[in-house]
């Protein structure tokens, strides 16, 4: 799903910076929303399931400093976040794939505790507290039970809404939500279609503004070892 909506934003402190790519360039006339657009355009023939795309403001030094705009892909707890800008007599574009842990805060449980209590509290006059009490923990386990089985179930719908509400996200991604095999392979593939569709457009940018790319740097593989992409048939593996 795409969609485009410019606004500021901050790096959260849990994010995880998994994979970082630099490449330099002679100094290029392109405004960054060209390089953008090339890429939302791109990905859009792909149709990536889950994808959604925005363009989100990074500060350049403190609080009270300048915002640069970048372009953030994000699909579940994966994003990429793109950036192309002029540093002096030269040109760069960025790329940096970005992983937010699950994480369950103190505050969250007690928020879904607090509306179970007035759950309870507004079942206890219509039914009294014992049955009250008996309703509630039926809700829970009933809840408990779909949160468990929506793979099951073949709800990709409820998933999907699942995990976008704010304070009940966390909690089913980490204590229910299942990890099967596809959501590891489709997590695989969006981990090297997004990077490979962010170079082919650089290297177009570069071939037709006839500029030459002066070196591309890249740091920590993705995932470290564990996803390492293997060499391809008939090429040596560096």
């Amino acid at each position: 799903m795409l969609n485009t909506t410019k606004e500021p934003s901050s790096k959260k402190k849990q994010d995880e910076v998994l994979n970082h790519k630099l490449t330099i360039s002679d100094a290029i006339d392109l405004p960054p929303s060209e390089f953008y657009d090339r890429i939302e355009k791109a990905i859009a023939a792909h149709k990536i399931p889950g994808l959604e795309i925005s363009k989100v403001g990074y500060a350049e030094g403190g609080l009270l400093s300048d915002k640069r705009i970048y372009l953030r892909m994000i699909r579940e707890r994966l994003a990429f976040d793109a950036c192309a800008a002029p540093f002096g007599t030269d040109y760069f574009f960025s790329s940096r794939t970005v992983y937010s842990p699950v994480r369950v805060k103190l505050w969250q449980v007690l928020v879904v505790l607090f509306c179970l209590y007035w759950l309870f509290k507004g079942l206890s006059r219509p039914l009294g507290a014992e049955y009250a009490a008996i309703a509630t923990v039926s809700f829970v386990v009933a809840v408990a039970l779909t949160f468990k089985n929506v793979v099951a179930l073949d709800i990709s719908d409820l998933d999907a809404l699942l995990l976008k509400i704010p304070v009940v996200s966390p909690i089913y991604e980490g204590w229910f939500r299942k990890e099967t095999y596809y959501r590891e392979d489709t997590r695989l593939v969006y981990l090297e279609i997004i990077p490979r569709i962010i170079q082919e457009v650089i290297d177009e940018i570069t071939a037709a503004k006839g500029v030459k790319k002066i070196r591309d740097y890249e740091r920590s593989p993705i995932f470290g070892e564990l996803y390492k992409p293997k060499s391809r048939p008939g090429t040596a593996e560096t």
